[in-house]
């Protein structure tokens, strides 16, 4: 199962393609809000999440934690215990955690970025803590899979789909959305 978590300010084409794309993967996923199950993008798309963050803990079931950036939506996923409690869950199971845009700074400042290679979103870097920063639009190391913004949402996802279900099906998932390589 994959925990999206969601906050009022998020990037609306992070979360939902990273929902949709590992959905098209067959993966459980589950959004998670914090605060109010009705979120607020950063750009006035409301969404229903499926539960309250503070309604959930992590257990054997979590397969992986993704966070979607924008703004102040990756300032509220920091604030968030919740979040953290996950993250570190997941990390310290070898599950995978996903952050994408501003978000991986949650994991910076989590101690998740502490010697592997990330991306963040242009003027986010400082926040990487520990990490080794990557020229690239989409990485991974380890169980850490990173990615620069918007623009590289599918790139991101297919990664995540890649990680969690295998090259193939990532790659058939690719070819059915009519993606570029």
């Amino acid at each position: 199962m994959v925990y999206v978590f969601l906050a009022d300010g998020f990037e609306e084409i992070e979360a939902i393609g990273i929902i949709d794309i590992l959905r098209r993967a067959n993966i459980k996923v589950v959004t998670a809000s914090v605060g109010s199950k009705t979120v607020c993008g950063s750009h006035g798309v409301e969404v229903i999440a499926d539960v309250l963050a503070d309604e959930i803990t992590p257990d054997e079931e979590l397969e992986a934690v993704a966070l979607p950036g924008g703004m102040p939506g990756m300032v509220n996923l920091d604030k968030s215990l919740k979040v953290h409690e996950f993250l570190d869950y997941a990390n310290n199971t070898g599950k995978l955690c996903a952050a994408i845009c501003a978000a991986p700074s949650v994991l910076g400042h989590s101690g998740i970025l502490d010697g592997r290679e990330a991306v963040c979103y242009p003027g986010f870097e400082s926040e990487l803590k520990g990490a080794r920063l990557s020229g690239e639009y989409v990485v991974q190391s380890g169980n850490v899979i990173t990615g620069r913004g918007p623009g590289v949402t599918t790139d991101f996802a297919l990664k995540m789909v890649e990680y969690l279900a295998g090259k193939e099906t990532a790659e058939n998932i690719r070819k059915g959305m009519q993606c570029r390589k």
